[in-house]
């Protein structure tokens, strides 16, 4: 019952992030009603930063579409200059100054114009060394008593692979509440993905097609071998059953993204949903494996509410994580997860981890106290598997950390798919060497539990104290001997009465 309290409240609360969710931007920047924030000694909005592949021949481009900026009547008795500005991240220096060696500043200050640098309230900008003609620099502006202001309609032509921003920006204090509306459409060679996602769409048409491999491996020995199923196979079965839906969701996701600059919510949350429950089932999985469930004992026992507990709180944590991150607003700036959302699923994975070697060891100590080689055999190289997991997912977690440390500004854009594509190689190893060590054969039912095992008396037989044995009561073997002799006898009389019987019947 309380599983199920637990699991509809899970429910609602994805709902709710769904909700809160909707908005959706993609390579398709939508702004509406979006409000300048302070920044420094400027006003900015942030409208957009993707990493865009192109060469001199191909159509790479940022379009203004109807950008409309609004102001309230209290503030329209003036004129004022609100700025749009694209540049290369690697141009960065060439936006904003600063007098004497001072704090950096965007608009010109009083001292730069003294300096005669530039204009007091102007936007600091110079031209690139590296790109002629860049930063993309232009403006609208508001005259006295009007409430609207329009960029005029362009398309600016990228001829440089790099990672581009897109900030609107006003150096006037005394402009409130003026807000953006409109889009701008960003797209690379392929298509419209970002330049950052652009690889995931290959990479998951890969992983659909391993899936698929390892799927028909795995059911022509299901098939062959139906009647020796044990179930520790049907719970992998579903994981590769889940594994390529997920893959095939995940690739469409892409592919529709790709073509129409919006991402398809509903291929989305289907994707991520379906590998929320691809994870979660597979950790619970490793987790009973490790416990011997299906192959040392029939069932889990008093634990089982405890381990179905700990899966729905990590689908849940996993759940709303994965919607934020890639149902809400994509920009290849800030793409990162806020860490009260990480935080509790690294918990929880460690939490696994600990649990998981825990239970192999009780699991390796009982097979080698029965010597029940076959199985030892298999959970040594089990556990031999885990272990090079768990050390290539620290590795590579340092990897990460090292990673974006040294790329603040998204500078190494067209590597970052990598990090999160390795947890998905790393996943789907596992799991191939989980399907070739339980393999379906005509002998699968050596490695399943059998009543004459008992390993979970073990536990309980250790509770009970023997009862100590009298002296009277321990015969030395002489002088038990004559008691076999005349059972023996007493046997054999039994054994000629009862022939007799059977003659005289």
């Amino acid at each position: 019952m309380e599983t199920m309290k637990f699991m509809a409240a899970s429910s609602m609360a994805i709902l709710l992030i769904l909700c809160l969710v909707t908005d959706i931007q993609a390579s398709v920047h939508d702004y509406r009603s979006q409000k300048f924030v302070s920044k420094g000694n400027a006003f900015v909005v942030h409208g957009g930063s993707e990493g865009i592949y192109a060469t001199s021949n191909t159509d790479s481009f940022i379009r203004f579409e109807k950008i409309t900026l609004e102001r309230p009547k209290s503030s329209s008795n003036f004129s004022s200059r609100v700025h749009a500005i694209v540049f290369e991240v690697d141009d960065r220096e060439t936006i904003g100054g600063s007098a004497y060696g001072g704090q950096r500043a965007v608009c010109c200050t009083l001292d730069l114009a003294k300096l005669g640098v530039c204009k007091q309230g102007d936007l600091i900008h110079r031209q690139s060394a590296k790109n002629p003609d860049w930063p993309q620099v232009f403006g609208v502006s508001f005259e006295v008593d009007e409430l609207e202001a329009t960029f005029a309609s362009r398309s600016i032509q990228i001829t440089k692979p790099g990672m581009y921003n897109l900030y609107f920006i006003h150096c006037d204090p005394s402009l409130l509440d003026v807000v953006v509306e409109g889009k701008t459409v960003w797209k690379n060679p392929t298509g419209y993905l970002p330049g950052r996602m652009a690889p995931f769409m290959k990479f998951y048409g890969y992983m659909s097609l391993a899936f698929v491999m390892l799927g028909i491996y795995w059911f022509s020995q299901y098939a062959r071998s139906w009647k020796e199923i044990i179930p520790l196979q049907n719970c992998i079965t579903l994981v590769i059953t889940l594994g390529m839906f997920e893959m095939t969701f995940w690739y469409y996701d892409y592919a529709e993204f790709n073509k129409s600059g919006i991402r398809p919510i509903g291929i989305t949350v289907w994707a991520v949903t379906f590998g929320t429950i691809k994870r979660t089932v597979s950790r619970l999985l490793i987790l009973m494996v490790s416990m011997g469930y299906g192959v040392v004992r029939p069932t889990l026992g008093g634990i089982s509410s405890k381990v179905t507990m700990l899966g729905a709180t990590f689908f849940l944590a996993s759940e709303v994580l994965e919607l934020v991150e890639n149902v809400g607003t994509i920009s290849d700036l800030s793409g990162k997860a806020r860490l009260f959302l990480v935080l509790p699923v690294a918990l929880l994975d460690a939490f696994f981890i600990l649990w998981i070697f825990n239970s192999l060891s009780a699991t390796l100590n009982k097979l080698q106290a029965r010597r029940m080689m076959a199985k030892l055999d298999i959970y040594r190289k089990f556990t031999n598997a885990l272990v090079v997991a768990v050390i290539v997912s620290v590795g590579w977690i340092g990897y990460e950390l090292y990673f974006k440390a040294n790329d603040t500004h998204n500078e190494h854009w067209h590597n970052a798919w990598i990090v999160p594509a390795f947890w998905q190689v790393l996943s789907f190893s596992l799991l191939s060497v989980i399907c070739i060590l339980w393999a379906p054969s005509q002998n699968s039912t050596r490695y399943a539990y059998s009543g004459d095992e008992e390993f979970d008396k073990d536990d309980t037989l250790t509770l009970i104290k023997p009862a100590s044995i009298p002296s009277s009561d321990i015969r030395s073997p002489s002088d038990s001997r004559p008691l076999q002799d005349r059972s023996l006898q007493d046997s054999k009389g039994m054994s000629n009465d009862e022939s007799e019987e059977e003659k005289t019947a």
